[in-house]
């Protein structure tokens, strides 16, 4: 009942749009199978996958951002870095190390800005350290919380499902655990973002 709710109104806020634009499975956004599971309490999963070293991902950002806002209750965002290869774990570490700190809004958009926009190799432990160091954050508290079975932990799901997720490149974004899609499928970033919209209507009204 409850999410037979949430998809009428959903209906309400935004059928005109969706009227006027034809999404469709294969060409803008993919099934994933088989299905992964979500842990929300029923509400809806949004997950974006990004890489700190991926300049689509730092470019995608402010979209992404604007739009984080516009989301209602009935809807979960997370953020998970992706894990392709080894040398993806550091950033994935970092970025489950500043969670766990709970500096994360220290740290995520400002490690993007000194890699993208001041060209910085900030590559490895050694250099993410420095990096946190000069967000006031301790060598001592990040080495034990980077070290940490939390963290290792967290790096181990992240590693499982980007696998399991299917994804071919970063940033891509997850619905739900049934759907993904990314700006190469949509077109651009503003796209994918109706795109995304359109699939958190489609499983709010499952």
């Amino acid at each position: 009942m409850v999410r037979i709710a949430i998809g009428v109104l959903f209906g309400i806020l935004f059928g005109s749009t969706y009227a006027e634009t034809n999404f469709e499975e294969g060409k803008h956004y993919e099934r994933i199978i088989p299905e992964v599971a979500t842990h929300t309490d029923g509400k809806v999963e949004v997950v974006e996958v990004f890489w700190y070293g991926c300049h689509h991902c730092f470019n995608f950002e402010p979209y992404l951002n604007k739009w984080i806002p516009s989301l209602p209750d009935e809807v979960v965002f997370r953020r998970m870095p992706a894990i392709f290869a080894e040398n993806w774990k550091p950033h994935s570490r970092a970025f489950y190390t500043a969670e766990a700190i709970g500096v994360l809004d220290k740290i995520h958009a400002p490690l993007f800005e000194a890699m993208h926009e001041q060209n910085r190799k900030i590559r490895d432990v050694e250099s993410l350290g420095r990096f946190f160091s000069e967000q006031g954050i301790s060598e001592e508290t990040f080495q034990e919380t980077y070290n940490s079975f939390t963290v290792d932990n967290k790096t181990r799901q992240a590693e499982i499902l980007s696998r399991k997720y299917g994804i071919s490149g970063v940033p891509s974004v997850i619905v739900d655990g049934r759907y993904r899609t990314s700006a190469r499928l949509t077109g651009g970033y503003e796209k994918m973002l109706k795109v995304i919209d359109h699939l958190i209507s489609l499983q709010s009204s499952r």
